[in-house]
């Protein structure tokens, strides 16, 4: 998945009835969602659905506070080993549901059907899966030493990695009647205030040169070649959002104080620190990443919008200017074939299998790419379960960024492929090491189209988005980090107004985007629409971790790229099998070191550097 942010409104989809979109509309890609299941009421949906309910309680009915027993008994490790195979078959199952009904609702969130088809699958495995939560609750009250002797067994010592990592969360497990009741009731309050979030943002209309537009073609008008277009989409923009500033508030007030009751409930030393854990990342890693690239924005950010502002003859840029396309700068549409050849041709070079696994996903229909009314907007990879296959999603409309967002996709999508092996419970990767392929395919993709630049100002031109790619990944979503801890812990004191969070709003963008930006009236309101702070806090600096960790791996892969294909495969295929200190160990990297961070902050310097130098 790629930032949601206006920085990256190439990546939104036109509606439908634009007539310039039609010609590449018609040739793009749908999925085929066949091999989860033939339909919303497809017989055999339906009998899985019983099938999972009825598995749950089978598994509770049989282990329910006998695993001590279970492990203490003549079998021991191959006992235990017998429940989690089981455990890990039925998560297999509920994600392959889970999974079908989530696609079919970002197909078009605007349908009431669909809308009620993934409600209703929701509900359904929230009360399946309450007969599971005993499991883990009970795994991590095991001896520590009897359970580290039963890993002797292989079968056992097989899912070693997860017990580990299960077993990480113990300081933070309430008394299983509390566990339920968080539970069950997240469908009916926070998945139920993120659903209104989703349709709301869907639902909203933007009043742009006499038409009233859905919020994807209004944000990529903020990249239009024409600066009165721009200005009329960004107003537009601040209107709209102003006008259901109370909603948005509210969601994020409700949302923010639920976390807080949770955290609070669970001892959680810090506002992020459930995020810190789910990502299998210390703290301190995370503070020493954040404030190198804070102390950064000068010369990052700063100086980069400084010099674009010199190029579009101006002392300060509008908001709404910000990601403009370069001035005299002819773009074009690219075609469907063409981004798909440029970016196996990338992921080729580096390494025939990674464009192998690729190539599947363009032969058996695993992409979703035209436009869409009511498409959820944005771009992912959704990893569905090892049984099954990835499948992605994108708003493809020929830009150049485009191309770098199916670059991205891809990567996330061969990493799910690659990481498969390790079963239902061991390939989910942290989110901080899960943009690491992601990045590094648009990495490669971004090399071998700068290798082919034709002039001087092509390359110019690929630098100058590259850096603002990066500027969006690393500087952008580190502020969007910062935001969101203001945001959470000014919350934890009381429910905060519309103005009071535009005002931290502005504060965070101020720092990070300099003087060079002028954050006009109804720039305060940007924040209401970003879908990472409703669906999953503090997600946004995995953004920053994998960007930054990329740029050091290439840099590796540039001084010394022997056999470093094959090493980067298997640390992707390891999926959630391995912290990330072991996983960067082969590369000589570490993240624990502030110069880690140095090194993928100084690959954008030397952008700007050279952007610098072409000015002359």
């Amino acid at each position: 998945m790629l930032p949601f942010d206006d920085s990256f409104a190439g990546l939104f989809s036109r509606s439908s009835c634009d007539a310039s979109a039609v010609p590449l509309v018609q040739t793009l890609p749908e999925w085929n969602l066949t091999d989860l299941y033939s339909a919303m009421d497809a017989p055999e949906l339906e009998a899985d659905l019983v099938k999972a309910d009825a598995g749950c309680k089978a598994f509770e009915a049989d282990y329910k506070g006998r695993l001590a027993t279970v492990l203490d008994g003549g079998k021991g490790g191959a006992a235990l080993a017998g429940a989690v195979k089981r455990y890990e078959e039925i998560e297999d199952l509920i994600g392959r549901i889970a999974s079908y009904g989530s696609l079919v609702y970002a197909g078009d969130t605007s349908d009431p059907a669909r809308a009620k088809f993934y409600g209703d699958i929701q509900e359904r495995l929230t009360d399946a899966s309450t007969h599971l939560l005993f499991f883990t609750l009970e795994m991590n009250l095991l001896d520590d030493a009897a359970l580290e002797a039963a890993m002797a067994e292989p079968a056992l010592g097989h899912y070693r990695p997860w017990i580990e990592d299960l077993r990480k969360d113990r300081p933070y497990q309430l008394e299983d009647r509390i566990e339920q009741l968080f539970h069950e009731k997240a469908g009916p309050s926070r998945s139920a205030w993120s659903r209104l979030f989703d349709e709301t943002i869907t639902s909203l209309r933007f009043h742009v040169n006499g038409q009233d537009l859905p919020i994807e073609p209004t944000l990529n008008m903020m990249q239009d070649p024409k600066e009165e277009v721009r200005r009329a989409a960004g107003q537009a923009l601040a209107e709209t959002f102003s006008k259901n500033l109370r909603l948005f508030s509210l969601i994020t007030n409700t949302l923010a104080k639920d976390k807080e009751i949770s955290d609070r409930w669970r001892k959680f030393p810090d506002v992020a620190s459930s995020r810190h854990l789910a990502n299998r990342v210390e703290q301190e890693v995370v503070d020493a990443m954040v404030d190198s690239i804070r102390a950064s924005y000068p010369r990052l950010s700063h100086r980069y919008y400084a010099l674009k502002a010199r190029w579009f003859g101006k002392d300060r840029l509008e908001f709404w200017d910000r990601n403009a396309p370069l001035p005299k700068v002819e773009t074009r549409e690219i075609s469907w074939a063409e981004a798909r050849d440029t970016v196996l041709g990338a992921y080729s070079t580096f390494s025939p299998r990674m464009a192998e696994i690729a190539q599947v996903f363009f032969d058996k229909s695993w992409i979703d790419a035209p436009v869409r009314p009511g498409k959820s907007p944005g771009a992912f990879a959704h990893p569905t379960v090892p049984s099954a296959h990835p499948y992605v999603l994108l708003n493809y409309q020929g830009k150049p960024r485009d191309v770098m967002t199916l670059a991205h996709e891809l990567g996330h999508g061969v990493h799910q492929v690659l990481a498969g092996r390790q079963g239902a419970l061991m390939a989910p990767t942290p989110l901080t090491l899960a943009e690491t392929a992601s990045v590094f395919g648009e990495m490669l993709t971004f090399r071998r189209l700068l290798d082919g630049a034709a002039t001087p100002e092509a390359r110019r031109i690929m630098l100058a988005q590259k850096v603002e790619d990066m500027i969006n990944t690393v500087v952008r979503q580190t502020a969007f980090y910062t935001f969101e801890r203001e945001v959470h812990t000014q919350r934890r004191k009381g429910e905060l107004t519309s103005e009071a969070i535009g005002e931290i709003w502005m504060k965070v963008q101020a720092e990070s985007l300099g003087p060079a930006i002028n954050l006009s009236s109804g720039y305060e309101t940007f924040w209401t629409y970003i879908p990472h702070f409703i669906h999953s806090p503090f997600y946004v600096y995995a953004y920053a971790f994998g960007d930054c960790l990329v740029n050091s791996l290439y840099a590796v892969y540039e001084n010394a790229n022997e056999g470093f294909a094959e090493r980067y495969l298997e640390m992707l295929a390891a999926g959630g099998t391995k912290h990330h200190s072991e996983l960067l160990a082969p590369f000589g990297l570490d993240a624990r070191d502030p110069a880690f961070w140095q090194t993928g902050l100084s690959l954008i310097d030397r952008m700007i550097s050279e952007l610098e130098g072409m000015e002359a």
